[in-house]
């Protein structure tokens, strides 16, 4: 009985974790969202394929800016579109922004921790309020279900916060 208590209770934590908003580092706002399949809607076991040359990037950042906190951060795409989680559509997903680590191998779901901050209402930028130190930022895109599109859809810099 204790046993399939605790994993009742292991189960809601995972389905909480995945369906309420998720964490803030510093000020740095993290939600989520569901929407509406629609009829560009693709088997939901299955990634959808990457456009040859779409990419994720930095928009307002380089590598080795120094800035000051909070800073903005603008996520730019080329090559697919950015809508709200819930729903896996072709050519669609949305922006992660992972702190202090590289890429998730494609199809793997990006974890909701405090590292890893999710923009699953499809922002397409934030304000990060990070301490002092020297920072690698990774954007990830993923599917509507947080699986990775993997290094194709990554992008990382370094900057310093002072």
């Amino acid at each position: 009985m204790i046993k399939k208590s605790l994993s009742i209770i292991a189960a809601l934590a995972i389905f909480s974790a995945c369906n309420t908003p998720q964490h803030e580092v510093g000020s740095a706002k993290t939600d989520e969202t569901t929407q509406e399949n629609t009829n560009e809607e693709v088997d939901a076991n299955q990634l959808p394929a990457v456009p040859e040359g779409a990419k994720v990037f930095f928009a307002n950042l380089q590598d080795g800016d120094v800035v000051s906190s909070p800073f903005l951060v603008k996520f730019g795409i080329e090559g697919m579109e950015v809508e709200p989680a819930g729903a896996v559509n072709e050519g669609k997903g949305h922006h992660h922004i992972i702190i202090n680590s590289g890429f998730i191998p494609t199809g793997g779901t990006v974890p909701a921790d405090s590292v890893n901050i999710h923009y699953g209402k499809g922002q397409l930028n934030d304000s990060l309020d990070l301490l002092p130190g020297i920072y690698k930022l990774t954007m990830q895109f993923a599917d509507g279900y947080h699986r990775s599109y993997g290094p194709q859809m990554s992008a990382s810099i370094k900057v310093t916060v002072k």
